[in-house]
């Protein structure tokens, strides 16, 4: 039985929420609490396995709280998050602290919109109480990180990386040990598109690398780093110019739209030329396209399940046999570094 303390500072979405958990199979509400200090005693009191947490509460906010929490009670927690501009930044500080996920606060309800939002919750609710967390340390500079700077590489040379569920924290530190000559790098992170843009800008003035979201005929640069936009499809294509970007609106792919699937299979033809690396998420999009990347002569590799939030997509492809080797996330830049130096 999966224990879960619900904190928000809203009755209806405290009300809703309790109803919605305590029709599921094998979760248990234990308590609902309106600001994070009632929050604090029933933590004590009834140990949850996972907490779902609202932003914006009285008397202290929720990143304040959760910052507070990792540090000294890691555990999983979900952001109750509003899907806005506004937002979005907080959201992504949020996973940056230890949260395991985020849902948007339920907005209908209108009985369909009402039904698949009950089942999203409660999947990613069974999800983060499977996850691994961890205490909260504050991030080393750049400085301490960077590695690869003595490298060179092949002007041909594309790193590729695919992620889903703590992906965005996984991202961070790959990308933070990025030297600014390294090979372009495209990323599929399953995130929504108001919250792309959040996390390309936050990676961008994070990393020495030069970050930004996925447009439409973006070259491919050293030292540059593109993110597929929430509602696309980022694909890769070799033209005159060079190696471009170009983004996808057609139907979801493993029902994701940025689907990892869409993004390897892209890269196939350039396949010796390709360095592509999994991380972590729940789930197998994008396995069967690395295990064609693979046999087209690309370096493929996967994060070890130890160091993943959630080792689904990693533990696909390996099972695939789509992997040359499992890495823990801390060495996963300097491993894909040293399969594509001269």
């Amino acid at each position: 039985m999966i224990k879960v303390l619900i904190v928000d500072d809203s009755p209806l979405i405290r009300g809703l929420l309790k109803e919605i958990l305590g029709q599921a199979d094998g979760i248990k509400v234990v308590g609902t609490a309106e600001d994070p200090y009632e929050a604090r005693e029933l933590i004590k009191s009834t140990s949850p396995d996972v907490l779902t947490l609202d932003i914006e509460m009285p008397k202290m906010n929720g990143i304040n709280f959760l910052k507070n929490l990792m540090r000294l009670r890691p555990m999983p927690v979900v952001m109750i998050s509003t899907l806005t501009q506004e937002g979005s930044p907080a959201t992504i500080e949020a996973l940056e602290l230890g949260a395991v996920d985020f849902i948007s606060k339920p907005t209908s309800n209108v009985a369909d919109t009402l039904m698949f939002y009950s089942d999203l919750l409660v999947k990613k609710i069974r999800v983060a109480a499977g996850a691994r967390v961890r205490a909260f340390k504050a991030p080393k500079q750049e400085s301490e990180l960077e590695i690869g700077r003595n490298y060179t590489f092949s002007r041909n040379t594309i790193l590729a990386i695919g992620a889903s569920t703590g992906g965005t924290e996984a991202i961070r530190e790959v990308l933070m040990r990025l030297p600014t000559h390294a090979p372009p790098v495209v990323i599929t992170q399953h995130i929504p598109p108001v919250f792309s843009t959040s996390f390309a800008q936050r990676m961008d003035r994070t990393c020495a690398v030069s970050v930004k979201e996925a447009e439409e005929g973006d070259v491919l640069l050293p030292g540059h780093v593109f993110i597929a936009p929430g509602d696309k499809h980022l694909k890769v294509a070799h033209t005159a110019t060079g190696y471009v970007c170009r983004l996808d609106d057609t139907e979801p792919v493993n029902r994701h739209k940025p689907s990892v699937e869409v993004l390897f299979n892209s890269l196939v033809p350039m396949g010796k030329h390709v360095c592509a690396a999994m991380l972590t998420g729940m789930g197998s999009d994008g396995a069967k396209a690395m295990l064609a990347l693979k046999a087209a002569g690309a370096k493929t590799f996967a994060q070890d399940e130890l160091s993943c939030v959630v080792w689904g997509m990693p533990r696909a492809a390996y099972e695939l046999g789509a992997v040359q080797s499992l890495v823990p996330l801390s060495k996963v830049t300097e491993t894909m570094l040293s399969a594509v130096k001269k």
